[in-house]
């Protein structure tokens, strides 16, 4: 029998060293359901001797576990991948509780998150060195790839299951152990799920140690830990800037990936259709809480007017509501925090001069006080200066900016000073790759929309956007370390 992964199941203990412990706090974190606006759960608010307990086993555990052959680890991710989909239904509905995560988001949620473990599971393999001849005579020189150590993650609430299992699949496969910091929205998906699912893949004891916690009370204490050697942090650029320096002055490892404000380009000679096809899933799936969904719609002015038209209708269509309701596609924001937070921006916007097509407001629940739900909101008339459109605005939010050319096009897009994904629809793939290679961000995708994530391919930002990368080589190289060891064959002739 598995372990108990429903929301009534038992989540009220840290995980360290392998044991399901109580916290030597006294606080609690509430979880609350997004679309019931319910407590559905309560986890332990660990403080700084729990932190120090976990990288105390983890430091141990990761020393034996380096030493274990490649086919072990390779086996262990293998397992957590097979784990992940037998439980596909169960951790479906705990996003649905605990993210307000739609069926739609579930199931992406799961599909990358697997897409991870088989790509770490090629790990242990690919920690290859090499050879290379010496200028001393006789000396030879040997490259070797090895974990770094203790790897710290602390993961957002808004994707929690696949943005900690992008760092902590490779970690655990390439010998590292790891030390989790889920979000204080989503404790469980983000972090206590991921120790029960690897205790059910064989993973040995100590290696994966989960420290939930408010970030103002245990975020330095898991960044500054002495032994902490890699931090691989998704969030906010303010937070992000600040992560980034404390792990800077630990001189660990980091990976950065922040705010992004990224831009769907369409041109005058787009399939306007296919470009509102793919704006409406890329503005509006898990009401547009995605650090890569569309921020803002640059139009060509030609073909302006009938892109609004079709994106509004498309956005008045969408069923709202519930996040438990399988035929949901825009469910609840959050927390009321960032709800507040994206109407504001919508009301500035809207004073400032846009029109506001549908939506800007929220969607009422039978039963439910004061809901989460805001509507698929278009805004046409915007400029890049507007609230909406200057600001991550996260949420189902698509303000529509005109242009007149090319040139002004990339202008407004490289106006930001993010730097995450984008895409572009220009009518020809050629067109759409020359406007690509101009454009200041991480990644472009060209004929389709931003929100793409494959474990065997880089993913990365610029400017605000984030330092060093997840997926492919980019998460191997974070994870692991080189050591040059040369061997002398011959006798040296030393100067003195």
């Amino acid at each position: 029998m598995g372990p108990e992964l429903s929301i009534d199941a038992d989540w009220n203990s840290l995980y360290i060293d392998g044991e399901w412990t109580p916290s030597d706090g006294d606080e609690e974190i509430a979880v609350e359901d997004p679309s019931t606006r319910e407590e559905v759960a309560r986890v332990p608010a660990a403080v700084e001797s729990d932190v120090d307990a976990a990288y105390k086993a983890a430091a141990d555990a990761q020393k034996e576990w380096e030493r274990a052959p490649p086919a072990e680890r390779e086996r262990v991710a293998q397992a957590f991948a097979r784990v992940i989909q037998e439980h596909k239904a169960e951790i479906i509905e705990l996003l649905a509780h605990e993210a307000g995560g739609s069926q739609i988001m579930g199931e992406t949620s799961i599909s990358i998150t697997t897409d991870q473990a088989n790509e770490a599971a090629s790990f242990p393999r690919r920690m290859k060195g090499e050879q290379a001849d010496s200028n001393v005579p006789g000396k030879e020189n040997f490259v070797r790839r090895e974990p770094e150590g203790v790897v710290t993650v602390i993961s957002p609430w808004n994707f929690p299951l696949n943005l900690s299992g992008r760092a902590i699949a490779p970690a655990l496969a390439t010998g590292n152990a790891v030390v989790v910091k889920p979000a204080s929205n989503t404790p469980i998906t983000g972090g206590l799920l991921m120790a029960k699912l690897y205790e059910e893949a064989g993973l040995p004891d100590g290696l994966i140690n989960v420290v939930p916690g408010h970030g103002s009370d245990i975020g330095d204490a898991v960044v500054e830990h002495p032994e902490s050697d890699v931090v691989a942090f998704t969030g906010s650029t303010p937070v992000g800037r600040g992560v980034a320096a404390k792990a800077g002055e630990n001189l660990s490892a980091a990976a950065m990936e922040l705010g992004g404000n990224n831009a769907h380009i369409v041109t005058a000679d787009a399939d306007v259709e296919a470009a509102v096809d793919a704006a409406a899933f890329g503005s509006f799936v898990h009401q547009g809480q995605v650090c890569i969904s569309i921020n803002r719609h640059l139009v060509h002015e030609d073909v302006y007017d009938e892109y609004v038209d079709l994106l509004t209708d498309r956005a008045a269509s969408l069923p709202v509501g519930s996040a438990h309701d399988p035929d949901t596609v825009v469910g609840p924001i959050i927390d009321e925090g960032q709800r507040d937070e994206m109407l504001g921006y919508v009301k500035e916007t809207v004073d400032a001069g846009a029109t506001l097509e549908t939506g800007g407001e929220t969607v009422g629940l039978d039963g439910v006080d004061d809901s989460l739900v805001v509507a698929p909101t278009v805004l046409s008339d915007a400029t890049n200066d507007m609230a909406a459109a200057c600001n991550e605005h996260f949420g189902p939010i698509a303000p529509v900016i005109p242009f007149s050319d090319i040139d002004e096009a990339i202008e407004l897009h490289d106006d930001t000073q993010y730097g995450l994904s984008g895409s572009v629809h220009a009518g020809d793939v050629g067109t759409g790759m020359r406007i690509a290679e101009r454009l200041d961000t991480g990644m472009v995708h060209v004929d389709d929309q931003p929100i793409n994530d494959e474990a065997h391919v880089p993913f990365s930002g610029t400017k605000a956007s984030g330092t060093g990368g997840y997926n492919s080589t980019e998460v191997l190289d974070l994870v692991t370390e080189k050591k040059w060891i040369s061997v002398q064959h011959d006798r040296r002739e030393y100067p003195f």
